[in-house]
């Protein structure tokens, strides 16, 4: 089992003219390779945890992505190079966050040099899970 950490400040947006800096905190655990996990206001008694895909991570820097309760999306700088991406997590009460994306690049690399893309699957004891289910 590996893990990959990134301790990083990022924004939170309370309101469009108003931006408070937390500290968040990513992480990626191969045994469970599909998520990655946000914690966010780690300085806090009660930290606030997302997880979610680590695919919906990769696709949000992309274009806009996810529905529900966390959706991604990138912004770019007016020579249309990605500076940061947006995340807004929630469903009745939101919270919108604005994360600059190289750090967020370069950590999500890493998670693919652990575990590539697309095998994240590989060695599941799918006999094993159904008799769970059954």
């Amino acid at each position: 089992m590996k893990k990959c950490h990134l301790s990083l400040q990022i924004t939170h947006w309370v309101i469009s003219d108003l931006a408070l800096t937390l500290k968040c905190e990513l992480s990626y655990n191969s045994a469970d390779p599909l998520a990655v996990t946000m914690v966010l206001d780690t300085d806090r008694e009660r930290p606030v945890r997302w997880v979610f895909s680590r695919e919906l991570l990769a696709e949000g820097l992309t274009a806009r992505v996810g529905e529900g309760d966390v959706v991604l999306w990138p912004v770019h700088d007016r020579d249309g190079d990605l500076t940061s991406f947006c995340v807004r997590v929630g469903s009745v009460r939101t919270a919108l966050f604005e994360i600059d994306a190289e750090p967020v690049v370069n950590w999500l690399a890493r998670t693919y040099e652990m575990v590539p893309r697309g095998s994240e699957l590989n060695g599941v004891d799918w006999d094993e899970l159904v008799q769970l289910a059954e």
